[in-house]
């Protein structure tokens, strides 16, 4: 099969070496950056619909055009499902919602920060977007890499993790096993159905998808939020 979409390449070959070091520090430090005036919208539609909302609450975070916030609403039928992005281009293609459905355009861990604060637990946490990071100079910006990244954890629910980089899914689940959460990485089989268009590009290209599956439960013990 002609691949239309490379494979990702990285000169890191195992996982970052400073990656205990990185996820011990914010462990141990709160994410302090302050709310930007561009989060404050989406932060109050989270109140509106929470406040209406009795129900579980699933977040698909990074959902890009929304493709996947559509999907997950229908698996999680009794669900709010919350899909938040950073970029008004990739949301504004997003397909029509169930009604259980929102969609936010803010930064992820900014809506991760609120969640905690409201002491908000997921039912389901899904973070699809493949992220692209694979310099080794690019470990802070990968999703375990961030300070922010306790805050993650703190949500709890059951998390997946997808992308087409093996090295990322696999250092992603060291990050948590270093935090004391274990975690499961498997191929996804190719009849599961493709929550992205990441996704149906990659496999439609040959690419394997990987996938981190953890249960997150005590997520915040030893965790400064």
């Amino acid at each position: 099969m002609q691949s239309s979409s490379r494979q990702v390449q990285s000169s890191q070959r195992g996982v970052h070496p400073g990656l205990p070091a990185l996820v011990r520090r914010h462990q141990q430090h709160a994410w302090q950056k302050p709310t930007q005036q561009v989060d404050v919208p989406a932060l109050r539609a989270v109140d509106t619909a929470l406040t209406a909302h009795e129900g579980p609450v699933v977040l698909d975070s990074y959902c890009g055009t929304g493709q996947s916030t559509a999907r997950l609403c229908k698996r999680y039928p009794d669900a709010l499902v919350i899909g938040v992005d950073k970029s008004s281009h990739r949301l504004d293609r997003h397909p029509a919602l169930p009604k259980n459905g929102l969609l936010l355009q803010a930064h992820c861990e900014a809506v991760w920060r609120h969640l905690v604060e409201r002491q908000t637990r997921l039912l389901a946490h899904k973070i699809l977007y493949p992220n692209p990071w694979p310099k080794p100079g690019h470990l802070s910006r990968r999703v375990h890499g961030h300070p922010a990244f306790p805050l993650l954890l703190a949500l709890g629910g059951d998390l997946e993790l997808r992308s087409n980089w093996q090295l990322y899914v696999e250092e992603f689940g060291v990050a948590l096993s270093l935090l004391g959460h274990p975690s499961r990485v498997a191929i996804v089989p190719s009849d599961d159905e493709a929550l992205t268009l990441f996704e149906e590009k990659y496999r439609n290209s040959g690419h394997e998808l990987w996938s981190l599956s953890a249960p997150m439960v005590s997520s915040r013990q030893g965790i400064a939020v």
